[in-house]
């Protein structure tokens, strides 16, 4: 068994989907990969089952109907966790996320002070880190809402929605990943938190985030609204925390 699982949440991606795949298997051989498809109608799923008859280390898990990017997640960490995998790697279907940049992001956990570290997150925000394809209004948004999450939260990381990231199963495992309800990209800021208060590091490799050149995107003004809303509500809970504090003490 390998020790590491690429999970690709997919919903319409038949187009990208033998792309993402085929790059991801090529940049990483030894691992396995689970596509987890929330009832795609466009038959994403059927294209993923002819691709896991000619290779044994894709894998499938079908839902039944569209829930949510966090959803999706939680399933394969779940999935992770019961076939004792090491490593999970959060990465997009529509080529966005680099696969040949996975080496670097799994070598973190080579490093001597690995146990040290909760999570590493391939950025487009640190030195190093691109966006190709993206308006400077796009950029301008992504960046304010990064910083506003890393001052609201308080965590160090400089790409704190970034959906391109690996983690170790154990980590996970003591997270309290039952309490999540965030199901948007508002998921990947919830995870950076709960990674960072549990006292661990989380990494930033550099990334070039491609914008998606085949199929729709998923982004909404929902989703941006939910992100904006949760990080307002964690923030005041944080602050409300640090002000109680010294009483608490007394």
């Amino acid at each position: 068994m390998t020790s590491t699982l690429i999970i690709v949440p997919t919903y319409n991606e038949r187009e990208n989907i033998p792309l993402i795949l085929g790059r991801a298997l090529a940049a990483v051989p030894d691992a396995d990969v689970l596509v987890v498809d929330d009832g795609s109608p466009d038959g994403t799923a059927e294209i993923v089952q002819e691709m896991i008859a000619a290779d044994p280390r894709i894998h499938l898990l079908q839902r039944e109907t569209k829930n949510g990017l966090g959803g999706a997640y939680l399933a394969g960490f779940r999935y992770a966790a019961d076939h004792d995998y090491a490593l999970v790697v959060e990465m997009d279907a529509d080529g966005s996320h680099p696969p040949e940049r996975l080496p670097a992001m799994l070598a973190v956990f080579q490093r001597p002070d690995a146990g040290t570290v909760g999570g590493v997150i391939g950025s487009r925000w640190v030195p190093g880190g691109s966006v190709v394809n993206w308006p400077a209004s796009r950029q301008l948004i992504s960046r304010a809402g990064s910083l506003y999450a890393r001052i609201a939260l308080g965590v160090p990381v400089r790409d704190v929605t970034a959906g391109y990231r690996v983690y170790p199963t154990a980590v996970l495992e003591e997270l309290d990943l039952g309490s999540i309800e965030s199901r948007g990209y508002c998921f990947q800021i919830d995870m950076t938190r709960r990674v960072v208060a549990s006292g661990r590091r989380v990494v930033e490799v550099p990334i070039e985030f491609r914008e998606r050149e085949l199929g729709e995107s998923k982004m909404s003004g929902g989703i941006v609204v939910e992100a904006m809303l949760r990080v307002t509500q964690w923030g005041f809970q944080r602050l409300g925390r640090a002000l109680t504090r010294p009483f608490r003490r007394a």
